[in-house]
C-alpha cells in the first residue's frame, strides 16, 4: 500500500491522474519555476531544450514531468528504460529512428549497460553515434547522424552515474518530498477526476498518511473510495478514512505492517539495537534487500531509526510511536532528540 514504485495495473490509472501542463502541477514550485524557464527560453529561440536529469525518490513525479516537457515543446514523446538498454545496438536503433525536437525519457538511466552509456555521450554532445560492423580487424565504424533531440533521465540513485553522463545534462533537477498541504490539494484533485465524493477532512487525512509521495496519496484514495463505496454511503470523511487506513494498516503517520515489524522487532526482541540489518530482517520474516530499501529509508528520514557503524538503533521517537517507555541510556542521548 505504501510502496513508492508503480505496480503494473496502476499505470493506466496514474496516467489518468497525471497533470497535462506545468500550470497543473502542484508543489516543486523551484523547480517548476526553473523547469519553465528553460522550456520557455528554448521556444523563443526555436531549439530544442538542453538535456534534463530528474533525480529523487520513486512517486515524486519524474515521468510526470517528461510527459509535461513533451507537451510544453508539442514534440512526440518515446519512453524507455535503462535496464531495457542492454547493449549499444539497442540505443542505437532508438536513437536513429528519431525525428528532430523529439523527447525521449530514459527512466531508471543509471541501470544503463556500459556501452549504451559510452555511446550516448557523443550522441548527447555532437548528435551522432558511431555504429560498428563487423568485428575484429575489419571492423568499421560508420558515423550516424541524429536530429537534434532532448534527452530526459530520471534516476532514484543519482551517485550512480558516472560523472561524463551527468555533466552532459543542461538542466539538473532534484524533486523533494511533499508538504502535506500539497497532497491534500493532489488528493482532491484526483478525487474530482475519479468522481469521488470528498470532505475536507477525509482529504486532509489521506494526505497525512501519504508518506510525502502523490503516487501512495493516489493509491490510499482509491482503496479509501472502495471502503466508502461498500461500507458506507460512499462519501469520503474523516471517520470513513480513517477505518479504512486502519484497515489496510496504514496508522496515522504512514507506518504500514512492515515498518511497524521493524520497529516492533528492534524495541522489543533487541532492546533498541544496536542489531544488524541482516538478523532485523530474520525476525520480521523479509529479505534483507526488502528492508533495506522499502522499510529504512522512510524511518530513517522520519526519525524513528538510526543507521550506526555498530548496527540499527531505535531513536525516542519510535519507543514512543509503539507506546513503550524508552530506556534511560536513549532518553539522556542528545543524538535521539525528537
Amino acid at each position: 500500500m505504501t510502496a513508492a514504485e508503480a505496480e503494473g495495473d496502476e499505470r493506466a490509472v496514474e496516467a489518468a491522474l497525471r497533470p497535462r501542463s506545468l500550470d497543473e502541477v502542484v508543489g516543486q514550485a523551484r523547480v517548476r519555476d526553473q523547469l519553465g524557464l528553460v522550456l520557455e527560453a528554448a521556444r523563443m529561440r526555436g531549439r530544442s531544450p538542453d538535456h534534463v536529469l530528474l533525480s529523487g525518490p520513486p512517486g515524486l513525479g519524474k515521468t510526470t514531468l517528461a510527459m509535461i516537457i513533451a507537451h510544453e515543446m508539442t514534440a512526440p514523446l518515446r519512453l524507455t528504460s535503462g535496464p531495457a538498454i542492454t547493449h549499444a545496438g539497442d540505443l542505437a536503433a532508438i536513437l536513429s529512428g528519431m525525428n528532430e525536437g523529439e523527447v525521449l525519457f530514459v527512466d531508471e538511466i543509471h541501470r544503463m549497460s556500459r556501452p549504451a552509456e559510452e555511446m550516448l555521450y557523443m550522441a548527447m554532445e555532437d548528435f551522432r553515434v558511431d555504429v560498428v560492423i563487423g568485428k575484429g580487424p575489419g571492423a568499421t565504424a560508420i558515423p550516424l547522424e541524429i536530429p537534434p533531440f532532448t534527452l530526459v533521465g530520471a534516476t532514484t540513485r543519482a551517485g550512480l552515474l558516472p560523472g561524463p553522463l551527468r555533466d552532459r545534462f543542461g538542466f539538473t533537477a532534484h524533486l523533494e518530498y511533499y508538504e502535506p498541504h500539497e497532497l491534500d490539494r493532489i488528493v482532491h484533485r484526483s478525487a474530482g477526476l475519479l468522481g469521488v465524493e470528498l470532505r475536507p477532512d477525509g482529504s486532509s487525512e489521506i494526505a497525512s498518511r501519504s508518506r510525502g509521495t502523490p503516487r501512495i496519496a493516489n493509491r490510499l484514495l482509491r482503496r479509501v473510495r472502495d471502503f466508502a463505496q461498500v461500507r458506507a454511503d460512499g462519501v469520503v470523511t474523516l471517520d470513513v478514512a480513517r477505518a479504512a487506513l486502519d484497515l489496510y494498516e496504514v496508522d496515522e503517520l504512514g507506518l504500514d505492517r512492515l515498518d511497524r515489524a521493524v520497529l516492533d522487532a528492534l524495541c522489543r526482541r533487541f532492546g533498541g539495537g544496536p542489531v544488524g540489518v541482516s538478523t532485523l530482517a530474520v525476525a520480521v520474516g523479509e529479505e534483507r534487500e526488502t528492508v533495506e530499501e522499502v522499510a529504512e529509508p522512510f524511518l530513517v528520514r522520519n526519525g524513528f531509526l538510526a543507521r550506526t557503524p555498530r548496527g540499527r538503533i531505535a531513536t525516542r521517537a519510535a519507543w514512543h510511536h509503539l507506546g513503550l517507555a524508552a530506556p534511560a541510556a536513549v532518553a539522556d542521548t542528545a543524538l535521539f532528540d525528537d
